[in-house]
């Protein structure tokens, strides 16, 4: 059964956006999957919506509804119920080209042993197409010190076997943002990931309901408590130990200063000494 995709679309109150996210998925020219709709406690017509697609598609689509509990969460209930050993996830704001299940599935067929892959996506604002920053551009291999830096792997481009997650595990639900840059972060250290350089999912940045709008300020909070976690494991080798704390620093150097700036003394102290409880010294030596 494994040329079966299970999908994942976790959503909470996006109505608006939801339909064109699970037609773009019943478009698809690759026809061997199920889709599965985690409503995250939405109060709006999220479960109309999805009836009626349930209604007009002969394909398998199952509806869950959750008390509101985060992305994390949803996504997680969605793992659970999954069908299939191949796990997709699209956010409900997100769309795929038509190809990305026909293109990305052969990939994972060819190499049994691939535990992930993702591809590039087309970033628009606002209705306009924007160029991404050579910073923001997708790779494979080891690709750990892009994940310290940044959330490198989108989540709407992901295809990953059941497998990646028993060996990394779920998503961590305490996180209420950033739960992908603590998975990426986890699993980059432990694997490698394959890249399929072709942009086929098309995600919408700029709206005023999108996490990273929401929780901006704390954001970086939550990618520092990421790091603290990954140096806590205690599976780092030598290398990935000292890109982390590195990385670490830089974060909490920024987050703790602009602490400082707004008056948040206790909290910009607490940040700018965290990396030294790891032994890190300025200058990127460690004790």
């Amino acid at each position: 059964m494994e040329k079966y995709v299970s999908v994942i679309i976790p959503t909470f109150n996006r109505a608006e956006y939801l339909g064109e996210a699970i037609d773009s998925v019943l478009a698809q020219t690759y026809p061997f999957f199920e889709l599965i709709v985690v409503d995250d406690g939405s109060t709006d017509r999220t479960a109309e919506v999805v009836r009626c697609r349930q209604a007009e598609s002969l394909q398998q689509i199952t509806y869950l509804w959750q008390e509101n509990r985060g992305p994390a969460a949803a996504r997680n209930k969605g793992i659970k119920a999954a069908s299939f050993d191949l796990l997709a996830f699209l956010d409900s704001d997100d769309r795929f080209d038509k190809r990305k299940f026909a293109i990305q599935m052969a990939t994972m067929l060819e190499q049994p042993a691939c535990l992930v892959s993702h591809t590039d996506e087309t970033w628009y604002r606002r209705g306009e197409l924007l160029n991404q920053k050579q910073r923001h551009r997708k790779s494979g291999g080891d690709i750990l010190a892009r994940c310290l830096e940044l959330c490198a792997v989108g989540m709407s481009t992901v295809l990953a076997r059941r497998g990646f997650f028993e060996l990394i595990g779920l998503f961590d639900e305490d996180f209420p943002c950033c739960e992908d840059y603590d998975l990426w972060l986890r699993a980059s250290s432990q694997m490698v990931f394959h890249y399929i350089d072709q942009p086929l999912t098309i995600k919408h940045g700029g709206r005023p309901d999108q996490l990273s709008i929401i929780h901006r300020v704390g954001m970086d909070a939550w990618r520092i408590k990421a790091i603290v976690k990954l140096l806590d494991c205690g599976r780092l080798n030598p290398d990935q130990h000292c890109r982390a704390l590195a990385e670490l620093a830089r974060k909490c150097r920024i987050y703790g200063s602009g602490c400082l700036k707004h008056g948040r003394q206790d909290e910009g102290h607490f940040y700018l000494g965290l990396p030294g409880r790891y032994g890190y010294e300025e200058g990127g030596e460690t004790g």
